[in-house]
């Protein structure tokens, strides 16, 4: 008997340590799109300015940064493409050639802020503004760093065609 009880007691406590664990797991869960596509199963160095510093994004901020594009961007942007301008996507190619270049963390969170034409000379209203008060910075920094990391990784990403890169 006094046996049984102390199985029972470790029974107990296995399944509040279980519970906790599942309690305390981050928000966000790392996706399979996150490291099947964007190759991201540990932490990796996104560029964050023009000087070339860079942070460190990981799987489960990078998700984050997928779900809000979800919520938030998918409308217009579904795989990287522009609907309303599709001259103009999200590929890695067309954040660098647009003025200012936005294949930055910084340089896509101040066009995510306030947001212009792809040659710079005008604001835009295609894109959504995205002010502290709807993301805060964390937030809006794992949204682009979603959208850099699948602009240099995903397959077709931002393109016509699927391809594997």
């Amino acid at each position: 008997m006094q046996h049984c009880i102390i199985w029972i007691r470790r029974f107990i406590v296995a399944i509040w340590v279980c519970l906790l664990l599942v309690i305390a797991s981050p928000v966000y869960a790392a996706d399979a799109y996150v490291a099947r596509y964007l190759r991201v199963i540990e932490p990796v160095p996104l560029v964050l300015d023009e000087q070339g510093k860079t942070r460190l994004f990981t799987p489960e901020e990078l998700s984050a940064g997928k779900q809000l594009f979800e919520r938030n961007c998918l409308n217009c942007h579904v795989g990287g493409a522009t609907l309303p301008d599709p001259t103009v996507s999200l590929s890695l190619a067309d954040l660098q050639s647009a003025i200012p270049q936005r294949d930055t963390i910084n340089s896509l969170v101040a066009y995510l802020r306030q947001p212009i034409t792809h040659d710079g000379t005008e604001e835009t209203f295609w894109c959504r503004q995205v002010p502290e008060s709807w993301l805060p910075q964390a937030q809006i920094e794992s949204l682009a760093g979603f959208v850099l990391r699948a602009a240099q990784k995903a397959p077709g990403w931002g393109g016509s065609e699927f391809q594997d890169q």
